[in-house]
């Protein structure tokens, strides 16, 4: 198969690299974990600690932006945009303007407060004026989030139920459901439902000019 696809690009760049142990081939594992079957090709390592990842599906690219941004050791951009086909062998052979995007994004995400920025080709809709916000904002409500809060969100993201979950920490199912509103894991859980259906949205083929 020939001419252009679709992806969801992401590159991500470890802050503070030259001083730090190197993640990159942990994060790589861990993408796999996450959305290994989603992605169009393995996730990949480019020069030094950069990581690059793709994807045609907008959840799995939401959930790697989330998983790379939660400790704050990865600038992150994600490109939306078209890539050349037949694909390469490998996630760093391919060309297109969504790995141009991505590659932008992540200079940009160097000087953002969240460590994220989006980059969306020319004519797709909503564009990256519009969800940057968005995206921002769940950024920031998860920055916020407690140890104990992130428990409880890792614990139930995993399948364990509140009440199973009261019993482990040897709490009341009260004080569980206090740290899921405190955490703000329904406000999250829609906010993302929302961003990905956004996100698609922005995948679909660019709006042709009208007289």
């Amino acid at each position: 198969m020939t001419g252009r696809g679709l992806v969801f690009a992401i590159t991500a760049d470890q802050v503070g690299s030259r001083a730090a142990a190197d993640l990159a081939d942990a994060q790589l594992e861990a993408i796999t974990a996450l959305a290994g079957g989603s992605l169009v090709l393995p996730a990949d390592r480019t020069a030094g600690d950069e990581i690059q990842a793709a994807t045609d599906d907008a959840g799995a690219a939401l959930a790697i932006v989330l998983h790379l941004t939660r400790d704050g050791n990865w600038s992150v951009g994600l490109g939306i945009g078209d890539v050349r086909l037949p694909l390469p062998e490998s996630t760093r052979a391919i060309t297109g303007s969504a790995f141009i995007l991505a590659r932008d994004a992540v200079f940009a995400a160097k000087k953002s407060p969240t460590r994220f920025s989006l980059a969306i080709q020319e004519g797709r809709l909503p564009d990256a004026r519009l969800l940057q916000p968005l995206i921002d904002l769940l950024l920031q409500l998860r920055a916020r989030r407690t140890p104990e809060g992130w428990e409880v969100a890792d614990q139930l993201v995993a399948g364990t139920t509140q009440a199973e979950l009261a019993s482990r920490l040897g709490v009341t199912p009260q004080a569980v459901s206090l740290r899921v509103q405190n955490a703000q894991l329904h406000t999250e859980t829609a906010a993302i439902a929302a961003l990905t259906e956004l996100l698609a949205a922005a995948g679909e083929p660019p709006r042709e000019a009208t007289s």
